[in-house]
């Protein structure tokens, strides 16, 4: 057991915390439902890559639907074209429930990030997809009451501001073409 020895002075508290493929827990993904699922105000998000398994689509949607507000912040420059049509695949089951979905316009944005209430943080390595959630080794670390978060959300704010809005007409205006490899992308996001 590992007890810190140093003490400093702070106004809230830091907890880091990692996940491994070799253990039956899934703590980022419980994590991540645990922050959802506890809001009252608001779910802020940012994520490369939006592929949700059920449980964390499930969460956003009610989230939404109980009057949370829930952003995603994902990229609209991609780094790797199938999981690009993957997250997009995602948006109009979310935005239907009300969870609203921006594009970072400049360029790809790889943060992952999730802003509660302004009183929690989860700031890390992992993606909100299977191979992040599952089969990866990754960092995060949790901010409580720490004043840093109020910069952290003048920072979404600031990319807020350069993010396009993503509408359920836009999102509908999808040729049946790019549906159709959105689905067999979706299909194989596992392994993407």
């Amino acid at each position: 057991l590992y007890i810190p020895t140093i003490s400093v002075e702070g106004d809230g508290a830091v907890q880091p915390f990692g996940d491994n493929p070799f253990d039956d827990a899934t703590v980022t993904e419980n994590t991540y439902l645990q922050l959802i699922n506890n809001a009252e105000k608001y779910v802020w998000i940012t994520t490369p890559y939006l592929i949700p398994d059920d449980s964390i689509t499930d969460a956003l949607k009610t989230a939404a639907k109980a009057g949370i507000d829930v952003r995603i912040i994902t990229p609209h420059i991609p780094d790797k074209k199938s999981v690009f049509e993957v997250t997009r695949s995602n948006y109009a089951t979310l935005m239907e429930s009300g969870v609203k979905i921006y594009e970072f316009t400049p360029g790809f944005i790889h943060s992952k990030m999730f802003l509660v209430d302004d009183e929690v943080c989860c700031i890390g390595t992992t993606n909100i997809d299977y191979r992040s959630l599952y089969l990866h080794f990754e960092l995060s670390v949790m901010l409580y009451g720490c004043s840093s978060i109020k910069e952290i959300k003048r920072d979404f704010d600031r990319t807020l501001m350069l993010s396009r809005e993503q509408t359920l007409q836009i999102v509908r205006k999808i040729s049946l073409y790019t549906r159709l490899k959105r689905f067999v992308f979706k299909l194989f996001s596992p392994a993407l």
